[in-house]
């Protein structure tokens, strides 16, 4: 008799469906053979599945067994069939009626005693089985809170395998879960403020424009001067996660492994802040098993890269594509995934070595090819695609000591919010988040120029010899400065503030 149960494997972000076959023959020699393109956790199922049901008192008589997991094409990792393998088992033995089995999901991880333990990627395992009208889903106790996310499907979290089977043979009663369906999200709660930040009223606005159109930022200043205080800050005045965004926040940290215990839904929007130490794989992901990486985790949200000139240069240049397309795209020879990264990237870095060339206050001791090699560890064409370029020097003993704080995060997020609505309304039905991802026929269109506008960007491009990547921020920018102003159409000071916010053009 073979048994058939229903599973998922991940591919990226998302899962397909997998159909677990077990064959359960009481003739010839007994054994046991799992096949279907299975990673080494997969094959390792065997001795956990039989340990568990050892340990849940069931008894199953020898038998030939031979487990499929189709499509046999497809690469399985995880230790997510140990659940399915069992129930198999046990449905094959007789123990667990068939009919109990038709249209559940099933997946988790057992333990020898047979409690069933969380694994990675529930949460688009539960979207495949609600997309494929599944009745519900049977996953581990530590993942039901991101299960129950999902709209529309029965979640049954057992605590072991015994009880498990007992819900699935009608001996005892499991209540799915009471779903997690917020109509609006809770508004965030940060520690940080901006009226923790004292003067820096030029980074304060630049760091107001990227958060009202979704830009790029790298801060440049001396050590202390606040940049790492200004990024942490960042995140209050961003617009909140809608429900969308934060299921796909929580699908990514899902498959990473990454969602803190009982937590069904990411409501703040992430910051990742990574060490410079930090390889290639591990900033944009990969590996041999695939999985997402800081830029993908940062999704929706900011990655901070501090002392940008620090990290290994291969590592930055592997950032160019992701914050170009706002995905990641990781080919293998067996497969290929691809991963968001949508994400603001706010970097910081000093002047130079020493960290004070043209600081008034302090004698710079670096040699001229000292900071060229220095300032040559971030390539143009990584510059090229950070929209905004600030100085942030360092805060003069009047600014510690006033009680003036300038702008509150609240007062900040609410001009960021009011210039995002604006963008949302412009760019209904088109594939347009923010203007950072303006290009082509809606860029002319949004971004039109008058003849005074015309001059002034004509005599920047010419004068600072912007390529044509920077010709395309800066109009990006310009659009978001109107938009803080709500001004319809671009004016000549909205062009002005933009190109005053690419120092490093300025510099060249």
């Amino acid at each position: 008799m073979v048994i058939r149960l229903l599973t998922g494997g991940l591919e990226g972000v998302d899962a397909f469906p997998v159909e677990v076959e077990v064959d359960y023959a009481r003739q010839g020699m007994p054994g046991f053979t799992l096949v279907g393109l299975a990673e080494a956790a997969v094959r390792e199922a065997k001795e956990r599945v039989f340990a568990a049901l050892r340990a849940s008192n069931f008894r199953l008589p020898p038998a030939r067994i031979t487990v499929n997991l189709a499509p046999a094409a497809l690469r399985k990792s995880g230790a997510g069939y140990d659940l399915p393998l069992a129930i198999g088992l046990l449905a094959a033995a007789g123990i667990i009626p068939l009919e109990r089995l038709f249209n559940l999901f099933f997946t988790g991880e057992l333990s020898l005693t047979g409690e069933i333990k969380p694994v990675h990627g529930v949460l688009p395992l539960a979207i495949l089985a609600k997309k494929q009208g599944a009745d519900g889903l049977v996953a581990p106790p530590g993942n039901a809170a991101e299960a129950a996310v999902t709209r529309g499907l029965n979640v049954y979290a057992p605590l072991n395998l015994a009880a498990c089977a007992a819900f699935l043979s009608g001996a005892e009663k499991l209540a799915p879960l009471s779903p997690f369906l917020p109509e609006t999200l809770p508004p965030p709660c940060y520690g940080a403020d901006f009226s923790d930040v004292k003067g820096q009223l030029t980074a304060k606005r630049a760091l107001e424009v990227a958060a009202a159109g979704g830009h790029n930022v790298l801060m440049i200043g001396p050590p202390g001067s606040g940049k790492t205080m200004l990024a942490q800050r960042l995140p209050s005045v961003l617009p909140p996660l809608d429900f969308e965004e934060a299921l796909e926040v929580t699908k990514i940290y899902s498959v990473a492994g990454k969602l803190t215990p009982g937590v069904g839904l990411m409501m703040t929007r992430p910051f990742r802040s990574p060490h410079h130490t930090i390889s290639d794989v591990a900033l944009v992901g990969g590996g041999a098993n695939p999985r997402p990486g800081e830029v993908s985790l940062a999704h929706r949200g900011v990655l901070f890269l501090d002392e940008m000139p620090e990290y290994r240069k291969s590592a930055l240049e592997v950032l160019r594509q992701p914050m170009e397309d706002g995905v990641v795209h990781i080919a293998r020879v067996s497969q290929s995934v691809i991963y968001p990264a949508a994400c603001m990237l706010v970097a910081a870095m000093n002047p130079c070595p020493c960290g004070y060339y043209g600081d008034a206050e302090h004698q710079c001791l670096c040699r001229p090819e000292q900071l060229a090699r220095y300032r040559g560890r971030i390539s143009g064409p990584l510059l090229d695609r950070i929209d905004v370029h600030v100085e942030v020097p360092a805060v003069p003993y009047d600014d510690l000591r006033t009680a003036v704080s300038g702008a509150s995060s609240a007062e900040i997020r609410a001009r960021v919010l009011a210039a995002r609505e604006r963008q949302h309304a412009r760019y209904a039905g088109q594939a347009v988040h923010c203007n950072a991802e303006l290009a082509g026929a809606l860029l002319e269109r949004h971004c039109a120029l008058d003849a005074s506008c015309h001059a002034l960007l004509k005599a920047a491009v010419h004068n600072f010899k912007l390529s044509a990547r920077a010709y395309t921020r800066v109009l990006r920018l310009s659009r978001t400065i109107a938009d803080l102003d709500a001004a319809p159409a671009l004016r000549v000071e909205h062009i002005a503030e933009a190109v005053s916010l690419r120092v490093l053009d300025r510099e060249q």
